[in-house]
């Protein structure tokens, strides 16, 4: 009979497929497909005699220390053959945290933290990365990613900014992109909110992440509570997600945080009206870690409860991870108690098979060893070069416009290569790298931008690395240039969480120090912005936030020595001081250190009118104010126009000109005007790329 089971016909529809399994599943059948637990729990019991539907590996959870993409995909094919010896033969989806890159795995290519991503503002890019993280992680036999987090971060003082692309909504939405690079772009005729993959073999399943609200919480609290209407929370948060729908995207992980006081691990409201109605999802809703458990106090004392509030709320699967058989006895009491209607229990199993046979593991269970050769390969780490020198922002570059100090000269006598993060590999990938909170040191394969450097410059030219050099070192060393690398220790969720955000390791006591001697770049390590004190900016020389750019520090000197021009732009706003958070984009009484949106280059191949006029060109000029939103701030009186960016004021001249409008072009938006230029600062420092001469 098992043999004609309709639902292992890969030709028969999906939906049939479906309704068939469901059919002949028991409730703790069903109930077990309903659970994910972590590896180190899943046994041959827990997979093949009680048939847990999910694994996963927590962060930095690994078969073996350094394991191979054979050790991985040897654990992952171990437990799919005890799924498919269970009764009904339904393979178990693994899933894993792969969000730079299949970082967990030593030796994978590990691509820039989200943040960096922002700053790149590439779709195209984001795609491309996700393509090449779905093969890394293919290549270990997991089918599933959670990832992308599209979270909207309002507030860096919170631990997983470096997670989020932006503060700003529209720019998370452009960079959601990544969702057809992890799944396969859906074709055009796709059932809305219908899952997606496109191929078992080279795309995994993605997660978009944590619905909803993660990133505005109260002072950036990580599991706070976002305080806002319902208006700020669909223009703000909630807006990613039909992108990431519209894909296909196949799963949605509820976040850890409250809106308004309801936790949304039990918010029927938002999972179930929201998400699968409104939006059309029509994939699967997983929780966090323990994301249940924190639904009582102490957390988890009342298992019951927490279930019957998640699942009822509309999650249908719950990242246990541990306590898998307390799991299956409570969920099954709670249904034959009539606590939680057999309805519920049918929609949320329907959804998590739909999406397994989707992703072709009922036909593809196993892994492919012809994939392992392509962790870590030379197209993926030339991939993440390129999306590190394009995450690079140029904050500041010589002490007046006239005087640029980059791109650093490669033949010099002597060199000065200072600070905490010059040659840690670990500190340069961040959290989420081999281990859950990352580490210290030489911990995966990759280049240190000390590595990159020595590599850059001429043969003749003596590269001297002190992580805190001496006085002596400083003052007598005769250096051309000094390059100090600082930043942040790595670090995950709430362990990130900071009111302090100065520069660790007293990095600005050694910049300072270095800089009043030799002229001196710094390049920050961080996943957000640090406070950079007006007396320590005044005595550098150039400026970079290279944010966590991962395992390729080869990125960052192709930039440094001017083998590439800079691109990136701020995807948040540059404090002054943590005084002024929360402060984004757009706030009426903003004075950042750097505006969003702001980053200068070093060589101008645009038309611009910083490099069209001087002085004495004082005039009307035609102009595309080009992203005017992110480059300048505006006072609009009922016309005229008048703008201003720090070294430029204009007024609009044409009195009938129509009033600014929201008309979109992608994530700019675009109004031509024809303007007086009515001062024209040529010695600022600053500069106004970003309006366009038409």
């Amino acid at each position: 009979m098992a043999a004609a089971a309709l639902y292992k016909d890969a030709a028969a529809p999906v939906e049939a497929r479906v309704r068939d399994l469901l059919g002949r599943m028991t409730l703790r059948e069903k109930a077990a497909q309903m659970a994910q637990i972590e590896r180190t729990v899943a046994s041959p019991r827990a997979i093949a005699e009680l048939g847990a539907g999910s694994v996963l590996n927590g962060g930095g959870s690994a078969p073996l220390p350094r394991a191979s993409a054979a050790d991985w995909a040897r654990m992952v094919d171990g437990m799919q053959r005890h799924a498919l010896s269970s009764r009904l033969a339904v393979p178990i989806l693994y899933g894993t945290d792969a969000v730079h890159g299949h970082n967990n795995v030593y030796g994978a290519t590990v691509f820039p933290h989200n943040v960096g991503l922002g700053a790149t503002r590439d779709a195209e890019l984001a795609r491309k990365i996700g393509e090449a993280t779905a093969l890394e992680v293919r290549a270990t036999g997991i089918h599933w990613t959670f990832a992308p987090c599209v979270a909207v971060c309002r507030d860096p003082r919170w631990g997983r900014c470096y997670e989020c692309y932006s503060e700003d909504t529209e720019v998370v939405r452009s960079l959601t992109t990544i969702v057809s690079g992890l799944q396969g772009q859906p074709p055009a005729d796709h059932p809305h909110g219908y899952p997606f993959l496109s191929s078992p073999r080279v795309n995994v399943l993605a997660c978009a992440k944590h619905f909803v609200g993660d990133g505005g919480t109260d002072k950036g609290i990580n599991e706070g509570n976002t305080i806002c209407s319902l208006e700020d929370l669909e223009g703000i948060h909630i807006r990613p997600y039909p992108d990431c729908i519209s894909q296909g995207v196949a799963t949605v992980m509820a976040s850890y945080t409250q809106w308004n006081g309801e936790p949304l691990h039990a918010s029927r409201y938002l999972l179930t009206d929201v998400l699968k109605g409104k939006l059309g999802f029509k994939g699967f809703v997983v929780s966090d870690w323990e994301g249940i458990d924190r639904l009582c106090e102490p957390r988890g004392s009342d298992y019951r409860y927490c279930i019957a509030q998640s699942v009822n709320a509309g999650m249908d699967m719950i990242m246990i991870p541990f306590r898998f058989e307390k799991f299956l006895e409570d969920l099954v009491f709670l249904v034959e108690a009539g606590e939680i209607p057999m309805s519920r229990i049918d929609d949320a199993v329907e959804r998590i098979l739909r999406v397994k046979f989707i992703s072709g593991v009922f036909e593809h269970p196993f892994s492919d060893p012809s994939l392992a050769d392509i962790i870590g390969c030379k197209e993926h780490r030339l991939l993440a070069r390129e999306a590190v020198r394009k995450s690079l922002v140029l904050l500041k570059n010589g002490k007046n416009q006239k005087e640029p100090f980059l791109p650093l000269a490669k033949n010099v006598k002597r060199i000065l290569v200072a600070g905490t993060h010059a040659d840690n590999i670990g500190y340069q990938c961040g959290g989420w790298t081999i281990a859950w909170n990352g580490d210290s040191g030489r911990i995966t394969i990759g280049t240190t931008i000390l590595e990159a450097i020595k590599e850059s410059v001429g043969a003749e030219t003596e590269v001297v690395y002190e992580e805190c050099p001496t006085e002596a070192t400083v003052e007598t060393g005769e250096f051309s240039y000094a390059v100090v690398v600082v930043g942040e220790v790595p670090y995950a969720e709430w362990l990130g969480d900071r009111t302090d955000l100065s520069i660790p390791f007293n990095g600005s006591d050694l910049i300072s120090r270095i800089a009043s001697k030799v002229p001196t770049l710094v390049v920050v390590i961080s996943g957000r912005p640090l406070v950079v004190e007006p007396q320590v900016l005044d005595k550098v020389d150039a400026l970079v936030a290279a944010w966590l750019p991962g395992s390729e520090g080869m990125g960052v000197t192709d930039c440094l020595f001017g083998d590439h021009d800079f691109l990136g732009t701020l995807p948040v706003t540059w404090f002054r001081s943590t005084d002024q958070l929360p402060i984004n984009a757009r706030d009426a009484s903003d004075d950042p250190l750097f505006p969003f949106g702001y980053g200068l280059k070093m060589f101008r191949g645009r038309s611009t009118i910083n490099n069209r006029i001087g002085q004495a060109m004082i005039g009307p000029f035609v102009v595309s104010l080009k992203s005017v939103y992110q480059k300048l701030k505006l006072q609009v009186k009922s016309w005229p126009l008048l703008a201003y960016h720090y070294c430029c004021f204009m007024e609009n001249v044409i009195s009938n000109s129509a009033p600014w409008n929201d008309t979109i072009a992608g994530d700019r938006r675009h109004r031509s005007y024809l303007v007086n230029i009515l001062k024209f600062d040529s010695g600022s420092c600053c500069d106004i790329d970003g309006l366009y001469l038409e």
